[in-house]
């Protein structure tokens, strides 16, 4: 199956009480559906019970076994119920599948003018009996926004996408491994976090010290054919007019060294060590490299913060669209629900109305204009935007977040660096929430609206403390 095609099992409900048409109904409609929206489908056939569907042990049985053997496909399971549907069937099948992945639960309308012995489906209360069971199974699952919908509804195809979108997150983020690059910034107490508590939820931390960075990037030679083409799509990838071609030819070799390790490492996520070694030793800041993995999905977080690059790869995750890291900045005049988001700035280049490669104005008062080279700055593009905050709490033992919706306006701003302006709804209580419970400046975002998404995932199937503001 392809890699990027969301696998679904399917397991159908059936109950001998009812219209047994309605379970060879509901499998070919659901079966059809997940084919035409281009998702991969797993299910049972007609040759291995009636009509495919789950009833007795004996289907339970067989439905876990052809789980288990597709588990490495099956990104997530959904059960529908066209009846009522039996209710130790969903659960034992699950129970004994044990695929630890995110699980639909799903029950058919009924048409108030067909509601006689053989057209009744009940699965308004079927649903609710398998819920109970898988309870006291202890097995998690997603439900639909409706108690019931029909299948062959935009709505319920929406549900669908949703559904894909907490699948894409929970397994991205249960193997993620991320990578940090040199030590966190002297100053920055803010961007600590614990290795332990997100080894917890399947999260790797893989370090590099960044005078290994800087040894390999001097065995690099200028003429290198690498180098001459990873510089060839660095300007490619933005404006350079005005940047020295000593300083862009850094940078092509710190993407190659940053792209080989990640290789070597298996690593999906990095956060760097942005300041100020890389000025001081090396003469540049590594912005653009990280502005192209960002572009290529790759999320890349600044100042080592761990716990932000994983809320951008999360919103990547979830969107199939990159993320950027941004500071909450400052207000924007006398409007509460409005604030100004910054960074110096590394940001994909998508998210912006326009972009080009400049020199960081805020470091350069510190290690020379000449050494700051390799930031790219703009304004981000107005447009629906979803943030995220992931947070490791080290004295509670627990990993917290908050997640949201907004978006950025079109207001009028003259400034410097990668910024917006951002309105959200009832702004000034989620930055009361963020500083009560000492969440950094730092904050991910994404042109997108996948809080619902998020919220699922890490709140559902993660574990985590989330807080889902409204």
């Amino acid at each position: 199956m392809a890699a990027n095609k969301t696998v679904f099992g399917l397991l159908v409900g059936n109950r001998g009480f009812f219209p047994d048409d309605l379970a060879r109904e509901g499998r070919a409609v659901m079966t059809d559906l997940l084919k035409r929206l281009g998702y991969g489908c797993v299910t049972l056939t007609q040759k291995d019970t009636k009509f495919g569907a789950v009833e007795t042990w004996q289907d339970a049985k067989k439905c876990a076994g052809l789980f288990r053997e597709k588990r490495d496909d099956i990104d997530g399971i959904i059960v529908t119920l066209p009846n009522f549907g039996d209710e130790r069937g969903v659960a034992d099948s699950l129970k004994m599948a044990g695929l630890d992945v995110p699980v639909l639960m799903h029950a058919w309308d009924d048409n108030k003018a067909k509601m006689s012995i053989r057209h009744r489906r009940d699965s308004f209360c079927g649903k609710m009996s398998a819920c109970n069971n898988l309870v006291q199974y202890g097995i998690p699952f997603s439900l639909t926004k409706l108690h019931t919908m029909d299948p062959r509804t935009t709505e319920f195809e929406q549900e669908l996408h949703w559904f894909a979108g907490v699948c894409r997150v929970v397994n991205g983020l249960r193997h993620c491994r991320v990578g940090a690059l040199g030590a966190r910034p002297a100053a920055f107490n803010t961007v600590r976090y614990s290795e332990k508590l997100l080894e917890e939820s399947g999260i790797s931390v893989e370090t590099l010290d960044l005078s290994e960075v800087l040894g390999r990037i001097g065995r690099l030679a200028d003429n290198d054919n690498t180098v001459k083409r990873r510089l060839a799509k660095i300007k490619d990838y933005t404006p350079t007019k005005g940047i020295p071609e000593e300083n862009l030819l850094k940078m092509a070799k710190l993407g190659l060294v940053i792209d080989a390790w990640m290789e070597e490492a298996e690593l999906d996520i990095t956060a760097v060590q942005c300041w100020t070694a890389l000025e001081e030793y090396l003469g540049i800041v590594p912005c653009t490299v990280m502005s192209m993995m960002s572009e290529g999905l790759k999320s890349s977080a600044c100042e080592v913060d761990v716990g932000g690059a994983v809320g951008m790869h999360a919103l990547a995750l979830a969107s199939g669209t990159p993320s950027f890291l941004l500071d909450w900045n400052n207000n924007y005049g006398g409007e509460p629900d409005k604030c100004v988001c910054f960074h110096c700035s590394n940001l994909p280049k998508s998210c912006f109305e326009s972009m080009a490669m400049d020199y960081q104005e805020i470091i350069a008062g510190t290690v020379g204009k000449e050494n700051t080279y390799g930031t790219v700055v703009g304004r981000i593009k107005p447009g629906p935007m979803t943030f995220l905050r992931i947070s490791t709490f080290d004295t509670e033992g627990i990993i917290g977040a908050y997640v949201g919706q907004g978006e950025f306006t079109k207001d009028k701003l003259e400034t410097f660096g990668g910024y917006g302006i951002a309105r959200i709804p009832n702004l000034q209580l989620l930055l009361q929430y963020a500083c009560e419970n000492g969440f950094e400046h730092h904050v991910a975002m994404n042109h997108s609206s996948v809080a619902r998404v998020i919220y699922e995932a890490l709140e559902n199937y993660l574990d985590w403390d989330v807080y889902l503001h409204a």
